[in-house]
């Protein structure tokens, strides 16, 4: 079928404008990558640069030497996001299941309540004030997971249809007959048939917990060894001299010009794009197909 010259400007449109978000995305990675391997002093001096007037691996090997405070903030970050990935899909999936179901009573106010959470919520004295008076999660490990893992509105909308959708009712009608329980209808019919729906709402809870600074800056104010990555680079931005006030982060008492303060910075930042690098490659197909069923409206 021959395009009209409309659908021709469309996508010649689309394309250049995807193109550029895709170098606006790609630029600033790249820049942070060279500017990890970038000597200290000539960073300091000259600047950002695409092309350093000298390389350098010292950023690298200093915190590989040196950085057990980093190691314990990776190892942090790599606990609560596994936590929180875990707990948070299970829960998402529950929930968004059982709102799929049209008999379910009080199904309207459940969703009701839920869409009203994506809209407005209780403002930041009143939360924390919950976690921290009633919940009492002030220092602790649950500052870092309770705050994200209660609740997600819009995964649960995405996953309430995608098992409207994508999950045939009549295959679970039949599994009925045949003497399933809602419990085996769940784990061996629904969940095998939603991998998809899975794969998304992990990356976007993984995500969620891998990049959150605030749950730690809010809650996590005298523990500074449950930091996670993003929490003690926050607090590196907001004291260049973290690095060179902080004896335990430097382990050593060499002077202060020796210490890469500023590409150390870059250096934590690469480090910790690695694991999401890793990771969304493989679940991508799954990620696509779960937004495209999960955006249908049930």
């Amino acid at each position: 079928m021959k395009k009209s010259h409309s659908e021709k400007a469309f996508r010649i449109f689309s394309h250049i404008f995807l193109i550029i978000l895709s170098i606006l995305a790609v630029v600033p990675m790249i820049l942070l990558l060279t500017s990890s391997f970038t000597d200290n002093t000539t960073l300091i001096r000259n600047g950002y640069s695409f092309f350093p007037a000298k390389w350098s691996i010292e950023n690298y090997r200093y915190i590989l030497i040196n950085g057990s405070k980093i190691f314990k903030a990776y190892g942090v970050s790599i606990t609560l996001t596994a936590a929180g990935t875990l707990l948070g899909t299970t829960m998402t999936m529950l929930l968004g299941y059982g709102l799929s179901k049209t008999d379910l009573p009080g199904r309207k106010v459940i969703t009701f309540l839920l869409v009203f959470t994506l809209l407005f919520n209780g403002g930041l004295v009143p939360t924390y004030m919950v976690y921290t008076n009633i919940l009492h999660v002030k220092n602790t490990f649950f500052g870092l997971l309770l705050p994200n893992l209660l609740m997600n509105g819009f995964n649960v909308m995405l996953v309430k249809s995608y098992f409207f959708t994508g999950v045939p009712n009549e295959i679970l009608e039949a599994a009925e007959i045949d003497g399933a329980n809602e419990v085996l209808k769940f784990t061996r019919i629904a969940l095998p048939m939603a991998v998809p729906i899975i794969a998304t709402i992990a990356l976007f809870t993984g995500m969620a917990y891998w990049n959150d600074w605030n749950n730690g800056y809010v809650y996590i104010s005298t523990k500074t060894d449950l930091f996670s990555i993003q929490n003690l680079l926050n607090r590196m931005q907001q004291n260049l001299q973290f690095l060179l006030s902080n004896k335990s982060l430097s382990g050593a008492s060499q002077g202060a010009v020796d210490i890469p303060s500023e590409g150390i910075r870059m250096a934590i930042s690469v480090i910790g794009m690695i694991p999401v690098l890793l990771v969304y490659p493989w679940i991508q197909r799954f990620f696509i197909k779960g937004i495209t069923l999960g955006g249908v409206k049930g």
